[in-house]
């Protein structure tokens, strides 16, 4: 599978969900929504080798049924980033692009976004978009992304960030400073070599306090791009959400 400086996409695929227990399995009109992700990256991005790694039989038989490859890993692993990892040392793969299993519009302008910064030669990338609702820049479901001006992230957190004391004359229709309220968007990019060294770091304080693994990255010195999108993304963390979405569909 493996050719000169290929680029592979891993989809991190765990069944147990706190919020939303068997999520991936989830029928969607008719279609579970691992098949459904799997459908929609294949058609958005069929150039890309595309692996599911995968922690339980019912996801494997689930994944290939649709037609798809998939990888088994440990259920023992701390974040989605190290069953990549493990994943890749299969694969082998120079360049990984991680979608997750719960991401049903992600696009190809996403996709190739995140291909490009890390073969363009960031070791880690990510994405983010503008928020354009008050309510949910202060939602700590939704986690916020502040840059410097190179484009590199500064710090991720639940919490809204930047806090802006004094913001007049400047701030967007909803009350928002313009350009530095970022939502961070769960998609990343990772050279191999340093998705390799990432696993091999222990989670980290703020790691552990946020939930975020990415600031695992951030904590030990290591720069994350983040190319900005203005696709629209959804994430189906509850039962809310997959209804919500069963309803955009024809």
């Amino acid at each position: 599978m493996k050719g000169p400086s290929q680029t592979a996409i891993l989809v991190p695929a765990r069944l147990a969900s706190t919020r939303f227990p068997e999520k991936l399995l989830h029928p969607i009109k008719g279609k579970s929504l691992i098949l459904r992700v799997a459908e929609r990256i294949r058609r958005q991005t069929p150039e890309y080798p595309l692996v599911f790694a995968v922690d339980d039989d019912r996801l494997a038989r689930e994944i290939e049924s649709g037609g798809f490859q998939y990888l088994m890993t440990s259920k023992d692993h701390p974040s989605g980033t190290d069953r990549l990892a493990e994943a890749n040392r299969t694969l082998k793969a120079d360049y990984v692009i991680n979608i997750q299993g719960d991401e049903p519009l992600v696009s190809r302008e996403q996709i190739m976004k995140l291909g490009n910064l890390v073969e363009g030669g960031e070791e880690m990338a990510t994405l983010a978009s503008v928020f354009d609702k008050r309510e949910d820049f202060a939602d700590p479901n939704q986690v916020k992304v502040v840059l410097n001006r190179s484009g590199h992230a500064l710090y991720f957190s639940r919490s809204p960030i930047p806090y802006f004391r004094a913001e007049r004359g400047n701030s967007s229709p909803n009350g928002l400073p313009q350009g530095v309220c970022y939502r961070h968007l769960g998609m990343y990019a990772y050279k191999a070599t340093f998705l390799e060294k990432f696993s091999n770091l222990p989670p980290t304080r703020l790691e552990q306090l946020e939930r975020l693994e990415q600031l695992r990255a951030l904590e030990n010195g290591y720069k994350i791009a983040v190319g900005i999108t203005s696709e629209p993304s959804i994430g189906i963390d509850t039962p809310a959400d997959a209804a919500r979405f069963e309803r955009q569909l024809p």
